[in-house]
């Protein structure tokens, strides 16, 4: 009777599992490679810890819009973890359906498991609507990881950022579940903490910033310190800057995330946000909103240091990092100003210059080309 062969079979799977806390032990076998202490598996761990102050604060800050939605007068620590008992149930969803079918692919494939679901499991919870239904969330991940990722040969060959996409997704496939003023605040009691809220609406940063409710102090009843600290409604890990500065940190200091592209982001959207200063035909337009209350309401923060970077879906030039992060911040605030409907525009702003990144990077290489091309003939 033959021999069951489980490492031919589920090789994909058993090999994952072994290498996850450790080095495996192949090596190369031919051609010349560069060798360092950098693989994919300790890039996207690093990413994923400086993703944890943004979780952190945007657990507590769940908490905190559910205790004044509700008019309860929760202590800390009830806030923290009635955010987190909020937060887990999307983390579950996103990575069970995620790596189930990263595992599948790669035994159907008879690849090795890529770590590159590892960061965006851990984006697309904290890029959510807390009170996203669970089956939206699978589906949008479902999408993300097969059409995103996998159909053009999966970690490294996508066009789009998966995460975005399945924020995508749920905003056009399902945009009462991811729109409006009542999708950001949780309205359930958990195992005793909290209480149900029939009905609540309570307008973002960003809609009461499209309507004129913005002063030197703030956005409507939102100071700037809670802005910068992340105390108000919004995606789950959007909300802090300062959560998402630490972050930032991290990535430019390890390396592992281009700060060309984080500063040329910031440099667009205050360019942008200036002219429109300038062309404001009055004090209460939205076009009068001081250009730096961009950087510090909404997504822009978040998309700037975690997917505008992602090296994947980026310019890969280092002069195409430039013109690429400087139009994410352009077209995020032109979409933001000039689309009454969509107060919001970082996530299409960072898809639409995902599909023009390789056309930058070639616009950038031609010309060195031909520069270098006409020093030579000079000579």
């Amino acid at each position: 009777m033959a021999k069951f062969d489980y490492n031919k079979i589920f090789g994909s799977t058993i090999e994952a599992f072994q290498s996850f806390l450790k080095v495996p032990s192949t090596v190369t076998r031919f051609g010349s490679h560069v060798r360092d202490c950098n693989d994919l598996k300790r890039v996207m761990i690093i990413v994923v810890v400086a993703l944890i102050p943004a979780f952190l604060v945007g657990t507590y800050n769940v908490g905190l819009q559910h205790s004044l939605a509700a008019g309860l007068d929760m202590g800390f620590w009830q806030m923290f973890f009635y955010g987190l008992l909020k937060v887990i149930p999307l983390y579950l969803v996103s990575y069970i359906v995620g790596l189930a079918i990263e595992f599948g692919s790669a035994q159907i494939k008879g690849h090795e498991v890529n770590e590159g679901y590892l960061v965006s499991g851990m984006i697309i919870p904290l890029i959510m609507p807390v009170d996203v239904p669970l089956w939206i969330l699978a589906l949008a991940v479902v999408f993300a990881v097969i059409i995103g990722k996998e159909i053009f040969g999966g970690t490294g060959m996508n066009i789009w950022n998966p995460a975005l996409l399945a924020r995508a997704f749920v905003f056009f496939a399902y945009p009462s579940a991811a729109s409006g003023d009542s999708v950001w605040y949780a309205k359930s009691a958990v195992f005793g903490l909290g209480k149900d809220i029939d009905a609540f609406t309570g307008a973002t940063a960003l809609s009461q910033a499209s309507e004129g409710a913005f002063s030197a102090a703030g956005v409507g009843q939102w100071s700037i310190a809670d802005m910068l600290i992340g105390l108000m409604p919004g995606s789950v890990g959007e909300t802090s800057v300062i959560a998402i500065a630490i972050g930032a940190i991290i990535l430019i200091w390890t390396g592992v995330a281009s700060w060309k592209i984080m500063v040329s982001s910031v440099l667009g959207a205050l360019a942008i946000g200036g002219l429109c200063n300038l062309c404001a035909p009055e004090a209460a337009s939205y076009l009068a909103m001081p250009a730096w209350y961009h950087l510090i309401i909404g997504g822009f923060a978040f998309g700037t240091v975690f997917m505008a970077t992602d090296p994947v879906t980026s310019a890969q030039t280092e002069g195409g990092k430039w013109i690429y992060g400087f139009l994410v911040g352009a077209f995020c605030v032109i979409l933001r100003v000039f689309n009454p409907g969509y107060p919001e525009g970082m996530m299409l702003s960072i898809l639409l210059m995902n599909t023009f990144a390789p056309l930058i990077d070639h616009c950038v290489v031609s010309r060195n080309i031909k520069r270098r091309l006409a020093r030579s003939q000079q000579k």
